[in-house]
């Protein structure tokens, strides 16, 4: 199976290490900048006591001349445009394009290009950062990524994919219904983001605070009851972990949308937060918090906007 990863980062860059590293025939699609740099130092794997690396096959956009079996694409919301134009010509008739991105946006996006027969959902949940010399460092365990036909079909493909990432020692599970595990990675997502953003502090910092302890349930009741209006209402016990995740004492976690934030980088405002909150108003859902973190994030994201134009 041909496999093309688009983007080498904290994501993407995991998934797609694990990959070559199991003997697939892997490419990344990459910007010159950053195929210079895994030139020299290869695609690197630090972090919970063990270090590897693989000598990375590259392709930057202009290099693209045919079709892949398999697309991840594994870019932020803020690129997706110009990561769809570029992939475009290795996505053929027969090609399976498995987003990893969060939200939902971007599945309309890539179906208009490339058709709905094309894509499939994916939720990936790694805990990787790019650090500072451009290699992927790991800082727990998890390496999953649910994956599934848009229409819930178990097809020949997705087994074939799926055998594939598990012989890469990915966990690759195929749910019943994908657009419902992927608003449920929504939910949590936007119920992390907005606690760490709006307070501009990590899970413990704001959970130890007085009145810090109310936050997460009350942005989690309006994320989810979203995801209920639309038909995905989510499980007990998955309320349950992201409240456990965001209700930690002492807790040094944070998401990368909130590391974004903190370092005066774009954050994905419009792809997690203006979906979802556009889709609220839509569904008849009210969700003052959400908005108020929206409303945060777009301040921040138009002072970035505006010293980069400057």
């Amino acid at each position: 199976m041909k496999i093309l990863v688009v983007g080498a980062g904290a994501t993407g860059g995991y998934f797609g290490a694990l990959l070559a590293r199991a003997g697939e025939d892997v490419t990344f699609l990459v910007r010159p900048a950053r195929a210079a740099a895994l030139r020299e130092r290869g695609l690197r794997v630090v972090g919970r006591e063990e270090e590897w690396r693989v000598e990375p096959r590259l392709v930057t956009a202009d290099e693209l001349r045919e079709p892949y079996d398999l697309v991840l694409l594994s870019v932020k919301s803020t690129g997706l445009d110009r990561a769809i134009e570029d992939v475009a010509p290795a996505v053929g008739p027969d090609t399976a394009v498995i987003p990893l991105l969060n939200g939902l946006a971007h599945v309309d996006a890539l179906n208009a290009r490339f058709g709905a027969s094309a894509v499939l959902g994916g939720v990936a949940k790694v805990v990787t950062v790019l650090d500072g010399s451009g290699d992927i460092r790991r800082l727990a365990p998890l390496a999953h990524l649910a994956f599934g036909e848009q229409d819930g079909t178990v097809s020949a493909r997705v087994e074939r994919i799926r055998k594939v990432l598990d012989g890469a020692g990915i966990d690759a599970p195929v749910p019943a219904d994908v657009l419902t595990a992927m608003w449920h990675k929504w939910v949590f997502i936007t119920t992390f983001g907005a606690v760490t953003s709006l307070m501009r502090g990590t899970v413990g910092e704001v959970y130890d605070a007085p009145g810090g302890p109310a936050l997460g349930p009350a942005l989690l009741d309006e994320a989810a009851a979203v995801a209920a209006a639309a038909g995905h209402p989510v499980p007990e016990e998955e309320r349950a972990a992201t409240l456990a995740v965001v209700s930690a004492s002492g807790s040094p976690m944070v998401p990368s949308l909130y590391r974004d934030l903190a370092a005066g980088r774009p954050t994905e405002v419009e792809h997690l937060f203006g979906d979802l909150t556009a889709r609220a108003r839509a569904l008849g859902v009210a969700t003052p918090l959400l908005d108020l973190a929206t409303l945060h994030l777009r301040v921040h994201q138009h002072r970035v906007t505006a010293a980069a134009g400057a």
